[in-house]
């Protein structure tokens, strides 16, 4: 392997946000470098690097070649950040620091409450510290086989105030898992998640239903990287390098997601709003006519309504596993609410609200194909649009005038 000036070194990194983190903010490139349990020794036996991070499942490993460990790694046992001086390889823990941004940003109060922590692995000690640090009466840490477990937690602490999962349930591609659920837990303030892959996990949205304080890994995850880049550089970052890196790294990665009745200019408004955001377009209809290898009229023909909202929701949650879209949907999507939970795992959701007078009748789709019967689908499913979108964009024809709109909005 080449020298590597900067980057990150881990077991498998697919699916990694690090790269986009510290190129939208640093002044150097960095690097994903994958390596099996044997490279990681031959790499940091030759420590041909400036500075690296370190992720799963090499934490641990990497703390013998070390000159130096800072308290913070020492106490949590574990290293994220490694710097090479003159040789000499420094190590440090800046997950610690990024996890109590995320809280503390989030509004969670732990002084002199109960913390559940979820999973017993190298995060979950970071977790505890954080924890402790803010001031929590009492950590527990709950494991699948533990004396605490997800079986029995809620009858013995389920007056928690927080929980904060860091189990790998709920990660892409596993997105409908999660390691317990929130009802019966009677005090509960707030939950955080370190998974950032989906931006909203299963668990995530649990809360947000339940209105409680909740949030994602994804601040924690800029914030332990731009911690780390300023002990690469032996600088300091202004204060609001956080937030706009977060901000942008959340609107980079984000899908536009588009709602509405057949025929209100989710396609059109949808493909414009791709070319000038330079991202991909993707018609979940137009998707179900590639899967199927039929167009939507003789799906319904053919197979019947169910059929088809089966065949919806593959094609939305195929789309919504992705990054970076602008997803446009057919008018019954929000029906389900599995495919509501999909769409909303890792996107905004844009009503495009046109009033029903100015829509045209769809010949090609049955269930709006007259007048009568668009109207009485508005009717019905107006309601959930409202209820399902995160913003409303009233649209009045003008593609420009909706497309400068969202981007106001989500940028």
């Amino acid at each position: 392997m080449s020298f590597l000036k900067y980057g990150l070194i881990g077991e498998r990194l697919g699916h990694s946000f690090s790269k986009v983190i510290h190129e939208s903010f640093a002044p150097y490139e960095y690097e994903l470098c994958e390596l099996d349990r044997f490279e990681v020794h031959e790499f940091m036996k030759k420590h041909d690097f400036k500075a690296v991070n370190v992720t799963i499942p090499y934490k641990e490993t990497v703390i013998e070649y070390l000159s130096y460990i800072d308290e913070a790694a020492k106490k949590i046992g574990s290293v994220n950040t490694i710097v090479n001086r003159d040789g000499k390889l420094f190590g440090y823990n800046t997950d610690f620091f990024g996890f109590k941004r995320l809280l503390e940003r989030n509004g969670f109060e732990l002084k002199n409450k109960k913390v559940l922590i979820l999973g017993s692995g190298g995060t979950a000690k970071t977790a505890f510290a954080a924890s402790e640090s803010l001031g929590a009466r009492e950590v527990i840490i709950v494991s699948r086989s533990g004396k605490v477990n997800y079986k029995n937690v809620k009858e013995i602490h389920g007056d928690a105030s927080y929980i904060i999962n860091t189990t790998p349930c709920g990660m892409f591609p596993q997105n409908d898992t999660s390691a317990i659920t929130l009802d019966g837990f009677s005090a509960l303030e707030g939950v955080a998640d370190v998974v950032y892959n989906p931006l909203e996990t299963k668990l995530i949205r649990q809360a947000r239903q339940l209105g409680l304080k909740h949030c994602c890994g994804l601040y924690m995850l800029v914030a332990q990287a731009v911690k780390a880049s300023e002990i690469f550089l032996d600088t300091k970052y202004d204060s609001e390098v956080y937030e706009k890196t977060f901000r942008s790294v959340l609107s980079l990665k984000q899908n536009i997601v588009l709602v509405g009745m057949p025929g209100c200019g989710k396609s059109t408004i949808g493909k414009a709003l791709a070319k000038k955001l330079n991202r991909e377009f993707v018609d979940t209809d137009e998707l179900i006519i590639k899967n199927e290898g039929k167009p939507i009229p003789e799906i319904f023909k053919s197979f019947g309504e169910k059929y088809f909202r089966d065949a919806e929701t593959k094609a939305i949650k195929e789309a919504s596993s992705k990054n970076c879209l602008v997803i446009a949907t057919g008018g019954g999507a929000v029906l389900r609410k599995e495919n509501i939970d999909a769409l909303s795992s890792n996107g905004k959701i844009f009503f495009l609200n046109r009033p029903v007078e100015d829509i045209l009748p769809t010949g090609d789709r049955p269930l709006s194909s007259n007048m009568s019967d668009l109207k009485k689908r508005f009717d019905e499913r107006y309601p959930i649009y409202k209820s399902v979108c995160d913003e409303e964009i009233f649209v009045d024809g003008v593609v420009s005038d909706s497309v400068d709109k969202i981007i106001n909005i989500f940028i």
